[in-house]
Parts: C-alpha cells; structure tokens; sequence
C-alpha cells in the first residue's frame, strides 16, 4: 500500500511510502490483540483494593450469649461476618494484576492492529515536523489541516518531541507517542493514526525484527 506524504498544512509533498505489507497487511489475529489489551488493562490496576476479614475488625471478643439453651445457633463474638459491622468473608485484598505475555504475542497483536486500521484507510502520513515552543493553537491548525480534528487521533513519532508533546497534551482527542511507546490498545483505542514519515521506518525496523 502506498500512501502520499502530507505537509504540515496538509497538502499532498509529491512524495510516497510504501507501508510493508509483512506489518500493514497481515492477516489480523484477533485473539492476540485481545490478550495485549486485556495485559494492557491489568497493568493499570493498582490492585490496591482491600476489606478486613474477622482478625481485622475493631470489636470485642467476648461471647455474646450462652453456649447452650438460646434456642438457636452458639453466638460468636460481635466481629462474626454474619452480624451488622463484622468482618467479610473472602473479601478483596492487595494483588498484582499483571501476566506475562510471549514478545511474539504482543508483535502479532501491533501488526494486527496497524493492519485492520491500513484495510480502514485510517492512516495518515506527515512529513516530520516540530514546533518552536510548545502552543496548542499550533497542534490544533495541525490537526485541521490534516482533517483529523474531530476524530480520535494518534499521532506517532519516531523519536520524541518536548514541543509536540506539550502542544497536544491539553487536547482530549489527540495523543503523541513515539514508536517505542506503541500499544495495541492505543492503536485500537484512536480513530486514525496520523505516522510522520520516520515513524513509519521505524515502525518497520521494529516488527520486521
């Protein structure tokens, strides 16, 4: 697939890139793009959820009625799990909610990505830029021009960019990462990928590997 290299004001530059087809045009596998998000998901869980089991509670010990002859059940003490303000039984505590995923895995899962977006035409290709300070007006005519600015856009660089950066971080519908910061779900998650042409080399290099 061969796309045209836009400019900054998002006019065609007369120059293409061919996007490989061994990482643009794969046959996407579904199930290893489920298991790179679903690891990408577990690693943002803090995990730190906690609720006190019996030992834990603040209450006395003592024994709340007689062991025999009450006419029901041998009352516990008042931090019984069954009674108003006792403990609870098998309740959430602290754990690490990540896995390991194969490298093999998660490359699959990118490529399956970058190729249902190259069959959607939702990729987009910019010369490489930058900007003298960090201005969001600056990024916003950016994303007008390229006609992304009413969509979920990713923006991918092949190296990073304080100025981009800081210039698109206040912009709810876009988001700058470099190549080696790529993630399927970042992938699935925008609407288009906007690729500067570097990126798109670089990207290549990496899961040609």
């Amino acid at each position: 697939m061969e796309l045209s290299i836009l400019d900054i004001k998002g006019k065609d530059t007369g120059k293409k890139v061919s996007l490989s087809d061994a990482v643009f045009g794969i046959e996407p596998n579904d199930h290893a793009i489920y298991l790179d998000v679903k690891q990408y998901l577990a690693n943002q869980r803090q995990g730190t959820h906690k609720a006190k089991g019996r030992s834990e509670v603040a209450g006395s010990t003592r024994k709340l009625g007689r062991q025999k002859g009450g006419g029901g059940a041998r009352p516990g003490d008042i931090k019984s799990p069954v009674r108003v303000g006792g403990g609870r039984i098998f309740g959430p505590v602290p754990r690490d909610y990540s896995f390991k995923l194969n490298k093999k895995v998660k490359q699959l899962a990118r490529k399956s990505a970058l190729s249902y977006k190259a069959k959607d035409n939702a990729i987009t290709v910019v010369e490489n830029f930058t900007f003298e300070a960090p201005k969001t007006k600056d990024f916003t005519a950016l994303t007008k021009s390229l006609q992304v600015a009413d969509k979920k856009a990713l923006f991918i660089l092949s190296e990073g960019n304080k100025n981009v950066y800081l210039s698109a971080r206040n912009l709810p519908s876009a988001k700058v990462i470099t190549v080696s910061e790529l993630s399927t779900y970042d992938l699935l998650n925008a609407k288009v990928l906007v690729f500067t042409a570097d990126a798109v080399s670089a990207v290549e290099q990496i899961f040609k590997a």
